[in-house]
């Protein structure tokens, strides 16, 4: 009775799981939708200042790239059960992940030392929402590199295969979301630039 009990709970969070990443999905870009739109709606505004973005945000772009390459591809050889390769693959994503935020905070100081300032009396409006809109990323892909984490975990704790591969299809789905939305949220600074 209990091992039944246990395996359709397994069942029912497989089958919830990844409806309930997507509605999460879904509530971030609904924000990130009202963010952007503050900015579009205050580019109006007589007092804005373009700005470029710093030359850091191009690399850390390219980082996020490459972490979402390497997590598609840690998924692709867990399937095929290469364990040592996926170990790889994984910590490499992690690896990118954390140099991202490294960049991020590197492009940052570029914007300050810019004069380009999130609050106080030398702050514009431009450089504030981009400052909001670019932390709120970089908070949720913090959120990224604990699911990484987890996923890393779970993995040298033996519970990903050829045959058990949700929680890394799960990482991987918010992972390439988070990616996805930085290019996107890129292209929309750098063509209102």
């Amino acid at each position: 009775m209990e091992i039944t009990l246990d395996k359709e709970l397994k069942q029912a969070k497989r089958k919830t799981a990844k409806p309930m990443l997507w509605i999460a999905i879904v509530s971030m870009i609904m924000m990130f939708a009202g963010l952007t739109s503050a900015y579009i709606v205050s580019s109006a505004r007589q007092d804005w200042v373009s700005f470029q973005m710093p030359n850091a945000f191009y690399v850390s772009t390219l980082l996020i790239l490459l972490s979402s390459t390497t997590f598609f591809m840690a998924k692709k050889f867990i399937r095929k059960d290469n364990r040592q390769i996926t170990s790889i693959l994984l910590l490499t994503t992690l690896a990118l992940g954390i140099a991202f935020v490294v960049f991020q905070f590197i492009g940052y100081n570029q914007l300050i030392n810019s004069g380009l300032y999130l609050t106080g009396p030398e702050s514009r409006i431009s450089s504030s929402l981009f400052y909001v809109i670019s932390f709120a990323h970089l908070l949720h892909i913090i959120a990224g590199l604990v699911v990484v984490s987890v996923v890393i975990f779970n993995h040298f704790r033996f519970k990903y295969n050829s045959s058990e591969v949700l929680g890394i299809e799960l990482g991987s789905i918010f992972w390439h979301f988070l990616d996805i939305l930085w290019i996107a949220l890129f292209l929309f600074f750098y063509l209102k630039g």
